[in-house]
This record gives C-alpha cells, structure tokens and sequence, in this order.
C-alpha cells in the first residue's frame, strides 16, 4: 500500500461519463451538488431521464457508486441504479459501458463494502473490454479501472502501471480534466512506492491543482494528503491541517480519510513517520 494513502482508492471518475450527451444545465447542476458530495440529489435531478436514456442512467448509476466509495454506506441504492442502467442499454458500446460501471461497483464493494466481489469485478471489466470499440469513449476510463484492479486487487503492479498510463494518455489527448486528476495521483503513488519522490511530488501536485481548478471540493482533501506524504516538515502538516478542514467541511467524507486523519492527529509522530 502506497505510503500516501493513495490505495485508499477514493471515489474514481466516471460521473462525468459522456456528461456532455446531456443538457449542460443539468450536467452543471448535477456535477455541483455531486463535487460537493450531495449525491443523493445529484441522482435525483438524473431519476426522470434516467428512466429511459442510456447515458443518464449510467451517470446516476457513478454517481452512486461514487457515494459509496466516499461513505462505505448506500450500496443497495447504488446497485439499484445500475441494474436500472444495465436494463436501458441497447447497444454494444452501451452495454460495455454498464459492464465497466458493474465493474466499478464490484471493486468498491471489495475495498469499503466488506464484500469480496474481486471476480465480479474482473469478469465484468472483461465484459466492458470485449463490448466496448477501441475508440469508445469509456476506454480510457476503462483502462483506468482496470489498472485500479492490477494495482489493489491481483497486486501486479506492472499491469497497474501500463493500464495506468494507457488512461492518462487518453485522458491528456481528449482534455478529461477529471480523470486526468486520478491518472496523476494513481501513477504519482507508484513512483512514491519505487522511491522517486520527485516524479510523486509533480504528479500529486498536478492532481491537486486540477481538482481545485475543476471545484471537485470532495476531491481535494485527499489529494492534499497524498501531496503531505511527500513534503517535508512544516509544509506536511499545513497541507494535513487543510485535508482536515475539508473534511470536517463536508460532514466526515471521505470516511477512510476521516478515521485517518483521526488517527494522525492522536499520533502525530506515528503518522508522520507512517506517511
């Protein structure tokens, strides 16, 4: 596991998913309330086109999952909105997508759901693969996910790293700001792991400026502790100090990173030694 708690996986991207099929007043109003963790009413702006359009309905499905991945709570809502989004999809590239989304899903339950879906996850993230086209705009997010597998899952880094910057090369190409956020801090973790702090500390910080330029308020404070792990003294602790203001902002999300930081601050020396 990553010294900068970056395995901790928080919420992936994909509730921006073709987010610009929908209207872009709704897509605005949804990423609002979703940045700032309001999932709940993010899905409920989505429930009415949802009902019948594909892509709606796999947004709300991310959307969800996403509020999972930041509570560990939520889960039959969440699964819910996926099988309603597996139930709308029609086409190849449709179904390939739902299949990346039920991946998704099956990988968070593992991680923060007490539940061990590693083989639901791998079998539907092949489903996604076979479905989806090679130039299908879920393949970079697929790629990304899949390297999410590699690195915490099977423990195989070196697929990690090449499913890893398959994305981020996608995602600099077509300007996916947001997930170009995760490739950063994903890839800058294991540059961190083999030692080279240099290349961790750029892509830390270039995921955290992206988030804080992008308003994914939710986002934020944990990128702010993956970049506290490789700064020195005092700079690491104003940088830890500021992930908890955030979080305490936010009502505790993410819950991994509230009960760390907890942690932290009953054992400063500890947790500056463990970072």
């Amino acid at each position: 596991m990553s010294r900068s708690g970056s395995s901790d996986s928080e919420g992936e991207p994909g509730g921006g998913l073709h987010a610009g099929l929908l209207d872009d007043p709704l897509h605005t109003a949804v990423w609002r309330l979703r940045s700032r963790g309001c999932w709940h009413d993010a899905a409920e702006l989505l429930s009415p086109l949802a009902a019948t359009d594909p892509v709606a309905a796999r947004l709300r499905s991310s959307v969800l999952t996403e509020q999972c991945m930041f509570t560990a709570g939520s889960w039959e809502a969440a699964e819910d909105a996926l099988r309603a989004a597996e139930a709308v999809a029609h086409t190849d590239d449709e179904r390939g997508a739902a299949a990346c989304e039920r991946g998704h899903l099956a990988y968070a339950a593992t991680l923060f759901g007490n539940r061990d879906r590693a083989d639901e996850a791998r079998a539907a993230l092949g489903r996604a693969a076979a479905l989806l086209g090679p130039d299908s705009r879920t393949r970079p997010l697929l790629d990304f996910r899949r390297g999410l597998l590699a690195q915490h899952l099977s423990k195989n880094a070196s697929s990690a790293q090449a499913a890893f910057q398959r994305a981020h090369a996608a995602a600099l190409s077509h300007g996916d700001a947001l997930l170009s956020s995760f490739t950063w801090r994903h890839l800058a973790a294991m540059a961190e792991e083999r030692g080279d702090r240099a290349e961790a500390r750029h892509g830390f910080a270039e995921s955290l400026r992206i988030r804080e330029e992008l308003g994914y308020l939710i986002g934020i404070a944990p990128a702010l502790v993956a970049l506290a792990s490789v700064e020195s003294e005092p700079e690491a602790a104003r940088l830890r100090a500021e992930a908890g203001r955030l979080v305490r902002l936010l009502g505790g999300v993410p819950a991994w990173l509230a009960r760390r930081l907890r942690a932290m601050e009953a054992a400063p020396e500890d947790s500056a030694a463990a970072d």
